[in-house]
């Protein structure tokens, strides 16, 4: 069974021998990378040259395009069956690429479940269409710990079978990519959702494979992740993705937080109190990520990690608030110019 691993980069150059390393201590390498460059400025081109030495690297030069597009190119140039997809900036296990493919591999070897009755194989008796693995913060700086706790979930919080897998970590073959038509090139955030969404559609749930892990440092700063969460709503909003989520987020801070403090004012003071239960609440698995976390830092250092809990979740709030009408506004404004853009989506 043939393994193409693809990615895209944009100027990775401080980040991407930590990424190439980590291919080349692979348990099971794979056989070709293809790597999309977006255009980059910095010495990413050079490095990947320096490991194609070391590593079955194809470079595909695909100038001013988004993820999607840089994602289906390579995909279009590689020639393997099953497709495995990472980003620059993470750090692989060395038995990720292992753990992602050995799904694929039990069912092939079960034939597809014929003559299987004596197998007890724990992964599928019949081979998977796709496969999500599992991605993890690496945090260094107690705002990077604090950030990983409080945005990203951990194994134990994914439910296998409704796992929507970030496009740093996952495998499917190559007719399923063609059979959704690719990852969506009008969309350039929330891109891996929309594609994961027309996977499960057509072909139902990932196999989730949770040692299949990938590593990666969060954003490093209040306004590099406000940034990001403002990107990922406005492509959500873009794509008509998880309205009932965005309209509670709306709801809460624009209905019920207001309305608690005018009853604080006008009838009792200690209607406050609702703000530290319903915060303690909203916070509860954030704060339950971050416990085992802190034992790393020095008390200051703890103290400040969980100070900023609360902050970075909000201001990912306020950012996914102001994103998303954005999207919506777009996609409306796309809808309008092109009447038939809906069914075109859908086809893609």
């Amino acid at each position: 069974m043939r393994v193409s691993l693809i990615l895209t980069v944009l100027n990775e150059g401080d980040s991407l021998r930590r990424l190439l390393d980590s291919l080349a201590a692979q348990t099971r390498p794979p056989d070709e990378i293809v790597v999309a460059d977006g255009g980059s400025t910095d010495e990413t081109i050079s490095i990947l040259r320096e490991y194609s030495t070391r590593l079955p690297i194809r470079i595909l030069a695909a100038p001013d395009t988004n993820i999607s597009q840089g994602r289906n190119a390579a995909i279009r140039e590689a020639t393997g069956e099953i497709i495995a997809v990472t980003d620059g900036g993470v750090r692989a296990d060395k038995r990720w690429l292992e753990e992602l493919v050995m799904a694929f591999e039990a069912g092939e070897h079960d034939g597809g479940g014929a003559g299987g009755e004596g197998n007890t194989s724990p992964v599928t008796r019949h081979a998977p269409h796709a496969v999500a693995g599992f991605f993890a913060a690496e945090g260094e700086t107690p705002f990077e710990i604090a950030m990983g706790a409080t945005v990203l979930p951990e194994a134990q919080d994914v439910n296998p079978k409704t796992v929507l897998p970030s496009s740093r970590s996952v495998a499917f073959r190559r007719d399923v990519w063609e059979a959704v038509g690719g990852y969506p090139e009008w969309l350039d955030f929330s891109e891996d959702v929309v594609f994961d969404m027309n996977v499960r559609r057509r072909f139902g749930p990932f196999v989730f494979a949770p040692q299949a892990v990938v590593h990666f440092r969060p954003r490093g700063s209040l306004s590099t992740f406000a940034r990001q969460y403002y990107q990922y709503a406005r492509g959500d909003g873009k794509a008509g993705l998880f309205p009932k989520i965005h309209a509670i987020r709306y709801f809460t801070y624009l209905v019920i937080a207001p309305l608690i403090a005018i009853a604080a004012i006008y009838v009792s003071p200690w209607l406050l109190a609702l703000y530290l239960v319903g915060g303690l609440a909203y916070m509860r698995t954030p704060f339950r990520r971050l416990w085992p976390r802190l034992k790393r830092l020095s008390f200051v250092d703890r103290l400040v990690a969980l100070g900023l809990v609360p902050i970075i979740r909000v201001t990912g709030d306020v950012a996914k608030m102001i994103g998303y009408p954005a999207g919506v506004a777009w996609r409306l404004r796309r809808k309008s110019q092109t009447p038939n853009s809906k069914s075109q989506r859908l086809e893609k």
